[in-house]
């Protein structure tokens, strides 16, 4: 049991103990310059001086107000709005890149959970950078952000731990943390590769080429693992010449297929690892004179349309939004639960392009 005593010179509970508290409502629950103040032995102005780079404080005071300020994860409040009284809770979400057609249900989906729990959203987008992505988790956590969901650019998340440990909700989305453990929701990237890979050879196709995305991204190697498993199961060897991973540029992306396309023994069918390459091989294929089948991971924009239409396997990025949000605010409401990987069932929609027989 915690003990409530306050410490006898400032009045405040002792900075152990309101680490250790966890009230049933975690909105705010983060270090403020008293705990900082508290722990240092010095007046709150002293604080204040030292977080903003101001004179007047002696080598030895600030050396001890930085170190309560590193032992407390603390981070000055940027916002010069923030409610003192009856303040509006706020969380950001990290995506990879906002001009993907993949994440605008996602962010809708969160942000109105995020509504619905009368919270502001503020997103901002990595760009696939992982330096990028922890300077922008930590701007919004320096405007005192309640909780994040992140879709990771990085592998290695341990910086986020004082953030955690001050209270800040995260849940990661699409990938999961790195080198910490943390809620993460997941589409089965596997499972849907495997089974779209599988409705090719189901159609007479034994020369199958895989183009992913880069290969430190948990995602594209899900799905070449899934690639491969469906050709192991079927008896079928790979020619890693049928294998591409890498940016998902045009350039990129319209080199390996044209090359996987070319040559005595050139592949009769596509896997496409996400949105943007099967855009891509669809313009590469569109130029052929011979029919190549395609599978695309991921929906596009009007994939029912072409002709023939696009195969691919579709994952619900709203309902990974959804899911995302509502275990963040679980969080955020004081329900103590274990870090949890959910994993979301990917389906396959069949419109043609994954149907085609190999050609001659």
């Amino acid at each position: 049991m915690l003990d409530d005593s306050v410490d006898d010179r400032t009045g405040l509970r002792t900075v152990a103990e309101t680490a250790a508290r966890r009230p049933e409502n975690r909105y705010g629950n983060r270090p403020t310059m008293k705990d900082v103040a508290a722990r240092a032995g010095v007046g709150l102005k002293t604080v204040s001086r030292v977080v903003n780079g101001e004179p007047g404080v002696t080598p030895d005071t600030e050396r001890r107000v930085q170190e309560a300020i590193e032992a407390l994860g603390f981070r000055r409040n940027d916002s010069a709005r923030v409610l003192r009284k009856g303040r509006t809770a706020s969380i950001g979400l990290v995506l990879e890149d906002l001009a993907d057609p993949f994440y605008g249900p996602l962010s809708r989906a969160v942000e109105e959970v995020a509504r619905a729990h009368g919270a502001l959203l503020i997103n901002g987008s990595s760009a696939e950078d992982p330096d990028r992505e922890q300077e922008l988790v930590l701007a919004l956590c320096a405007r005192r952000v309640d909780g994040l969901v992140v879709i990771p650019a990085g592998d290695d998340h341990r910086y986020l731990e004082p953030e955690i440990a001050a209270g800040v909700a995260t849940v990661f989305v699409d990938r999961p943390a790195g080198k910490i453990d943390a809620d993460v929701v997941l589409s089965d990237s596997f499972g849907g590769a495997r089974d779209g890979v599988a409705h090719l050879i189901a159609h007479g196709h034994r020369r199958i080429g895989f183009i992913g995305d880069q290969p430190r991204i948990h995602t594209a190697i899900e799905r070449l693992r899934g690639y491969r498993a469906a050709m192991e199961d079927a008896g079928i060897p790979v020619d890693e010449a049928w294998v591409s991973l890498g940016v998902t540029d045009p350039e990129r992306v319209r080199t390996a297929a044209e090359t996987m396309l070319s040559g005595p023994e050139p592949v009769t069918a596509v896997f496409a690892g996400n949105n943007r390459v099967t855009v891509t091989v669809v313009r590469v294929l569109a130029a052929l004179d011979r029919p190549v089948a395609l599978v695309g991971f991921d929906d596009i924009e009007l994939a029912d349309l072409l002709s023939p239409g696009v195969t691919v396997v579709a994952q619900d990025a709203a309902q990974l939004g959804r899911t995302a949000a509502e275990r963040l605010f679980r969080q955020l409401d004081g329900v103590a639960e274990a870090p949890e990987r959910v994993e979301l069932p990917t389906r396959l929609i069949t419109r043609g392009s994954g149907e085609l027989p190999p050609a001659g």
